[in-house]
């Protein structure tokens, strides 16, 4: 049987202030209305808001400005470069990709990704865990999560790899869409069964590419963690100035 976990409350007024930036009830550039305000038209405490303006911001729909208050920036950047990590974890067919689909299982949520999918701690997850190899060497670990709302009556909790990309599985089983991706970069230490995948020595940071798939309205689908050795991988941008 499966269980429907009910998102915190910080994270379903987030979803609330996402949907009304979506829609234009929040215009960029624009002031979401104050603390005070939200806590007087949502009935929730000032803590309570507070961590949804933070998670906002965090995950680039909001920012502060010194003297001005909050700002609506829109919605966060749509990743369209194919070169971008996001695009080729979601878009990976693990039966064809360089590497191997090494673990399927349910897990107690990380605690780095129970917040982004909405979920409480403890709360219960699956991941599929592919390790990404070029000649032979392991370059890239990806571990992404789903809810439990998302796996059922779905391929994703098989143990054989995926013919067709996790992204595919769910659109074509769930009534959902896919719609941007937003990437946060960080780096640490690996924890060990990480460590053990990748062959790291102790003591051997990785870059962490948090790989957070929403549909239109904010929600989060899928978080894929993309571990890269910090010794083996060196990454490059390019932009321009004006």
């Amino acid at each position: 049987m499966a269980y429907e976990v009910e998102p915190p409350k910080y994270v379903r007024l987030a979803q609330t202030l996402q949907r009304r930036i979506e829609d234009g009830t929040y215009a960029p550039g624009s002031r979401v209305p104050s603390e005070n305000q939200l806590v007087q038209a949502f009935g929730m405490s000032r803590p309570t808001v507070v961590r949804a303006l933070e998670l906002l911001k965090r995950d680039g729909w909001l920012e502060s400005r010194q003297g001005y208050g909050t700002i609506v920036r829109g919605r966060p950047e749509v990743v369209e470069r194919k070169d971008r990590r996001g695009r080729e974890a979601l878009e990976r067919d693990e039966s064809q990709g360089a590497g191997r689909l090494i673990e399927v299982r349910h897990v107690p949520v990380p605690a780095r990704i129970a917040s982004t999918l909405g979920l409480p701690k403890k709360a219960e997850v699956l991941m599929r865990r592919f390790l990404v190899e070029e000649d032979g060497e392991a370059v890239e670990l990806v571990s992404s999560y789903f809810p439990a709302g998302l796996v059922e009556g779905t391929e994703l909790g098989s143990d054989a790899p995926l013919s067709g990309s996790a992204r595919e599985h769910v659109e074509a089983r769930k009534k959902v869409r896919f719609d941007h991706v937003i990437e946060r970069v960080s780096a640490r230490l690996p924890e060990a069964s990480e460590a053990e995948a990748l062959d790291l020595p102790d003591g051997v940071p990785v870059l962490s590419v948090l790989v957070v798939a929403c549909d239109a309205s904010g929600r989060s689908l899928q978080v894929s963690d993309v571990l890269i050795p910090a010794d083996r991988q060196e990454l490059e941008d390019t932009y321009r100035l004006n």
